[in-house]
């Protein structure tokens, strides 16, 4: 009997998408299984990681677990997350790319005019946070849109004072 076929498509272990702890696999099962997280089962067709108690879905792209989102509020709470974490880096977006695939979930969360900024509607340039937004290509022309969930442009910023304060413009 070949080996690797008593594990799930992932190998023998796996790090956790939450703690990123290094977790096994059960053998002859299509499950990991975190001590902090639980039980995640690994969809051989999909190649999806499902947390089994929370029905969250992650795909893997470069060794890293990316969280497939079905509710806005988890893109930009991601989003949001990345933003600030670039910002205490030292840095400051200029753009956010999106994943198309997530277009018709986030679109009514875009901003499509600033008024209080002097501009014009312009729906060709909707914004997120105050960054202009852009969709991703698509995934058959990029395959890795098909499991990230978006990019940041960024360039040098000043760091603020306070390392917890969160502001995109400076």
């Amino acid at each position: 009997m070949n080996i690797a076929l008593q594990y799930p498509i992932f190998g023998p272990e796996i790090q956790c998408p939450h703690c990123r702890q290094t977790i096994v696999a059960l053998t002859l099962t299509d499950t990991y299984l975190c001590p902090r997280h639980g039980a995640f089962e690994a969809d051989p067709k999909t190649e999806d990681l499902v947390h089994l108690q929370s029905g969250r879905h992650w795909r893997q792209w470069e060794n890293v677990w990316y969280r497939q989102h079905t509710h806005p509020d988890g893109i930009r709470f991601e989003i949001h997350e990345a933003l600030d974490q670039l910002y205490t880096q030292g840095y400051r977006a200029t753009r956010v790319i999106i994943a198309e695939r997530y277009k018709t979930l986030i679109n009514t969360y875009l901003e499509r005019s600033a008024p209080w900024r002097g501009k014009p509607d312009d729906p060709t340039h909707p914004r997120l946070y105050g960054l202009p937004v852009e969709f991703s290509p698509n995934a058959k022309n990029d395959p890795r849109w098909d499991v990230i969930n978006f990019d940041l442009d960024k360039e040098p910023g000043t760091p603020s004072r306070h390392p917890h304060s969160w502001r995109l413009f400076e």
